[in-house]
């Protein structure tokens, strides 16, 4: 039993620990229904009589997490918000840029569930927050990002948020932080684009050359270049109404919050993708201790900001005085590497401080290590402090009540203490699911549907199969085409043409 609750505890997959418990006992009578039914056992013992929500919230509890809750009229938990401490403090220490994103199919009441991520001084990612919520409605993600504005520092509102096209979480931020900037995944957009067009293109270099036009479009460095970039895209592509709609009627709409003209003002920190980046739990402290000086810095130029400033925000430094030295920068500067990034761009340090030294004021507090620290001394971080301060203050004034303001005391703080969140229950599941539909694995994107597509045997391009694919009709025809001309009326050097092979058939050889 011990084995199994280790093994289950790990996440192994029962069928494997049915596995692992017969390699060591090849003699063991047993199948995966004595493996459910010792898990579930061992589940009921760790409940010990407590319903699944109130063992979520002790958990919550002892881990000192903050968190919040949210029900229904029926007691039914509909939204749970929680951050750890550690999350807390990282999120307050590194507020400028978030990534959001939902998820689906990590419980069985098909909750979908709001992950926060940030952005740390050493370009890595680390979780702030999530939110279980019931749907995703604007009223739901405003529910769930006003928690997150009481993790951030009081009135502190971040720089950039970037997401994908869920217009629902869009107005939810302009409600909540109305004064960030908002930026589309790239990523997403490309994808999306693949999922509608791709059938559009049947030759793979039509489709090449149709995504290095858009890419050029989103790249567009000003709004003039955007502006002669579009006109250019809808002239080559003006015979595929259907693709130039739907980029007109889906994206054009956003182009401000993925299109370089405008989103390379904004400091978004070289982060344009809303994908998560693996490794995200990892905490931060094991990189304090690997800050050091890279030898390529270790000059005078750099001497205010080396052990000052992260290795990420050195290394994108020196990049720049490598183009200042050698003179491999462009010849006008366009100022995105500076607004997007928070640094000093080539163009700036060979006008500016060509024969000084970079100054720690140029460099952005988001990559800044002299002046980070990782504690929450603030806000609600000292609520403890505060409840001991007003019970010390409720036990002086208690002494000094009359009787009858003591009793009524002792009632209202009785039932304060009895009180508990044991009588909401767990989020309704709705609709039986089916079977197989309890995988956690995720569903396959639609982009991934089309890419995979069945392709070709014979010239390997998809939308169509080897009865079908236009290379071989064209051999047939050739085929057609020779043997017709050949013919002498019926007879080709004295042969009865009832004795040639039918064209099918010879084709069918190809």
């Amino acid at each position: 039993m011990d084995s199994v609750e280790e093994m289950a505890s790990s996440g192994i997959p029962t069928r494997q620990i049915l596995s692992s418990l017969r390699q060591k006992n090849p003699g063991l009578q047993a199948i995966s229904r004595n493996v459910y039914n010792s898990i579930r056992k061992i589940r009921e013992e760790k409940l010990g009589g407590r319903t699944m929500v109130q063992a979520l919230f002790e958990e919550l509890g002892e881990g000192e997490f903050f968190y919040n809750i949210k029900h229904d009229e029926n007691g039914c938990l509909t939204h749970i918000f929680f951050a750890h401490p550690n999350s807390i403090i990282l999120t307050r220490s590194f507020s400028h840029v978030f990534v959001m994103d939902c998820t689906y199919k990590t419980n069985k009441y098909k909750m979908p569930l709001l992950d926060i991520i940030g952005v740390s001084c050493f370009n890595t990612f680390f979780y702030s927050c999530f939110t279980f919520m019931e749907k995703e409605r604007v009223e739901d993600y405003v529910w769930a990002l006003t928690m997150f504005r009481e993790v951030l520092r009081p009135n502190c509102q971040p720089l950039v948020i970037i997401f994908d096209r869920e217009l629902a979480l869009m107005n939810a931020i302009r409600v909540v932080f109305p004064s960030a900037t908002n930026l589309l995944c790239v990523w997403h957009i490309e994808k999306n684009i693949l999922s509608n067009c791709k059938r559009h293109f049947e030759a793979k270099e039509d489709w090449d050359a149709f995504m290095s036009s858009w890419n050029g479009v989103i790249r567009s460095s000003s709004e003039i270049d955007f502006e002669k970039n579009w006109r250019l895209f809808e002239e080559l592509y003006k015979e595929r109404r259907e693709v130039l709609t739907y980029i007109e009627k889906t994206w054009l709409p956003f182009k401000e919050q993925f299109v370089d003209a405008w989103a390379e003002k904004f400091p978004h920190f070289k982060h344009r993708v809303s994908s998560r980046a693996e490794g995200a739990h990892a905490k931060l402290k094991a990189y304090f201790g690997r800050i050091r000086i890279p030898h390529n810095c270790n000059n005078a130029f750099f001497k205010e900001v080396v052990m000052k400033v992260s290795m990420h925000a050195l290394k994108e430094l020196y990049k720049q005085y490598e183009m200042v030295k050698h003179g491999t920068m462009d010849p006008s500067c366009t100022g995105h590497f500076l607004s997007s990034m928070g640094l000093p761009c080539a163009h700036k340090m060979m006008t500016t401080w060509k024969d000084g030294v970079l100054p720690i004021s140029s460099i952005h507090s988001q990559w800044r290590i002299d002046s980070l620290s990782l504690t929450c001394s603030d806000g609600m971080m000292n609520e403890e402090d505060n409840f001991k301060e007003m019970r010390s203050e409720l036990q002086d004034k208690f002494k000094k009540w009359p009787i009858m303001h003591k009793g009524k005391a002792h009632a209202t703080i009785s039932q304060l203490v009895s009180a508990s969140l044991h009588s909401l229950r767990e989020p309704s599941i709705g609709s039986k699911q089916k079977r197989g539909s309890s995988s956690t694995q995720r569903d396959p994107s639609r982009f991934e549907i089309v890419e995979k597509r069945r392709k070709c045997s014979g010239c390997k391009n998809s939308g169509h199969d080897i009865r079908t694919c236009p290379s071989k009709n064209k051999v047939s025809e050739q085929i057609s085409y020779s043997v017709a001309n050949s013919l002498d009326e019926r007879v080709i050097g004295g042969i009865d043409l009832n004795m040639v092979p039918d064209l099918d058939f010879v084709s069918s050889f190809n």
